[in-house]
């Protein structure tokens, strides 16, 4: 039904559209393909997606700056797209449908001069397999201390920051939480815990999905999803407080298919299109407040969130400086 109705929206759309546009795509495959497929069927335009973690996709973009091959970046963490707005690789763009989103989807937007918006929200977390834990006699962990405990070593996975938008908030998450000193001492101690750093933020709760890990540093919306396609999935926020990604939508500067950019950017912010998320078993809390919510999406109101800052922790000095200090001071230990 959440497809039909995103269907029967794309119609106003369709009388406009025309051409082709270039997208690199941030959020999960399945979500990718759908979105791409039923706008390319509905509006004629033709969609070519690029499926990248927001690392990778801001690396690309940073790389193709004078001759850009990309039109829209669809998805990913936040700060990588406010990074992006700061070094002039995204256009400034302000919606006809600001209004209708949430507050945090509005701030994400003015920070970056319009360059770029809210399309969804979700809180960082730990996945876990439970059948997996219990086999190994682990406790749920329910904390950051907790990841800690000697117990779970080799059975945690998170992404290399470097590449991940979803590790380097969880970096950020913690300097904010703990301070930098403190957070950079966990860090080290929980490297020592960790088997695999992944490419992508997904990578390590389909790794607890397949029960190749017992416990992921993930976006908690993930789990859902894996749940649904019959894997032994649950997901957890940490007691001390947590930090959330601002998903985020950015139209590239020198997009060589603007018009057609601009309007698959007003459809992604009808509520009809956000509620596609669910469809494709992603579980964000969407950025228009017309949006119906599915009932799998994490209740904010349950979860101990920290003040971010979006603004300071989206600026590229501040994630060089992170990234580089992590690799030097963690990722170069030995496990």
């Amino acid at each position: 039904m959440q497809v039909l109705a995103a269907t029967a929206a794309l119609f106003s759309f369709a009388a406009q559209a025309q051409g082709q546009v270039n997208i690199i795509c941030s959020v999960q495959a399945e979500w990718c393909n759908m979105i791409a497929t039923v706008y390319a069927r509905t509006t004629g335009t033709k969609v070519n997606i690029s499926m990248k973690g927001s690392g990778e996709a801001l690396a690309q973009l940073m790389a193709e700056k004078d001759n850009p091959k990309t039109d829209l970046w669809f998805g990913g963490t936040g700060d990588p797209h406010l990074q992006a707005a700061e070094q002039g690789l995204s256009i400034e763009y302000k919606s006809p449908s600001l209004a209708q989103l949430y507050p945090w989807a509005q701030q994400q937007a003015q920070q970056a001069g319009f360059k770029t918006v809210g399309i969804y929200s979700g809180p960082l977390g730990f996945g876990y397999n439970p059948e997996l834990l219990a086999k190994k006699k682990l406790p749920v962990p329910r904390s950051w201390a907790d990841l800690l405990k000697p117990e779970y070593k080799g059975d945690i996975q998170v992404a290399n920051p470097g590449s991940s938008g979803t590790a380097y908030t969880m970096v950020a998450t913690l300097v904010q939480l703990m301070g930098e000193e403190k957070a950079f001492d966990y860090l080290k101690r929980l490297h020592k815990n960790i088997s695999q750093y992944t490419r992508s933020g997904t990578g390590p709760i389909k790794a607890v999905a397949r029960g190749e890990t017992a416990v992921s540093i993930s976006f908690v919306h993930d789990g859902p999803g894996e749940k649904m396609n019959g894997f032994p999935v649950e997901t957890v926020t940490p007691s001390e407080g947590t930090g959330a990604e601002i998903g985020s939508m950015s139209i590239i500067k020198g997009a060589r298919n603007l018009d057609a950019a601009k309007k698959f950017y007003e459809w992604a912010l009808t509520p009809a299109a956000q509620e596609m998320a669910a469809a494709a078993k992603q579980f964000q809390l969407p950025s228009n407040k017309n949006a119906k919510n599915d009932p799998r999406i994490p209740d904010f109101k349950r979860i101990k969130f920290i003040n971010y800052d979006y603004a300071k922790y989206g600026a590229s000095a501040e994630r060089r400086r992170l990234i580089a200090k992590w690799e030097k001071e963690v990722n170069s230990l030995p496990r």
